[in-house]
């Protein structure tokens, strides 16, 4: 598991230096459309996450890059709200006092990511301050590693299909928002 996470936490530090130095020119800055997801989601680590979850959504056909941002970030509450819901309702029924402690932790780094990490992320696009979109993004997915992290010693890990989308949609609006700078 910490093999896993540490691979993970490595391809992503590799994946957002490319992001970084990948340029991109005016006109696909500026663009819309279809063309506008596959030219935007090509420059983040996880390609089909952000196809499907930015053509699942109908405001992606006419949007710009920031557009694009704003829709990841809202992919991102809904997943985020819903794993919280997930590891309240896993609280309720949990024997286990060190299931029930990764839990309660995990249920504090996702309301971080609700509360404070998209938010943040939301309004730095708004307002025109992608590198603290950038940050906001980023320490959503830094949350669902440590709450991944919670579970290394137990025999299983309930919530692990929910925390790697939140983690890799995170990842996603990151490199979105980084285009931006």
């Amino acid at each position: 598991m910490n093999n896993t996470i540490s691979l993970t936490l490595l391809h992503l530090a590799f994946c957002f230096t490319l992001v970084s130095f990948t340029p991109i020119s005016a006109l696909e800055l500026h663009g819309t459309g279809a063309n506008m997801v596959e030219t935007t989601c090509q420059k983040t680590p996880f390609y089909n996450l952000c196809v499907s979850a930015l053509k699942s959504d109908p405001r992606s056909s006419g949007a710009d890059v920031a557009g694009l941002a704003q829709i990841g970030a809202d992919k991102l509450k809904a997943k985020a709200t819903a794993t919280l819901r997930q590891i309240t309702a896993l609280l309720k029924v949990a024997k286990d006092p060190k299931l029930k402690m990764a839990l309660r932790d995990c249920a504090d780094y996702y309301n971080a990511i609700v509360k404070y990490d998209i938010p943040v992320a939301v309004e730095a696009v708004t307002k025109g301050d992608p590198k603290f979109g950038v940050e906001g993004a980023t320490d959503a997915a830094n949350e669902a590693d440590a709450c991944a992290r919670g579970f290394k010693n137990q025999p299983k890990f309930p919530i692990y299909a929910s925390n790697k989308v939140v983690h890799d949609l995170s990842a996603v609006v990151a490199s979105i928002v980084q285009l931006l700078l």
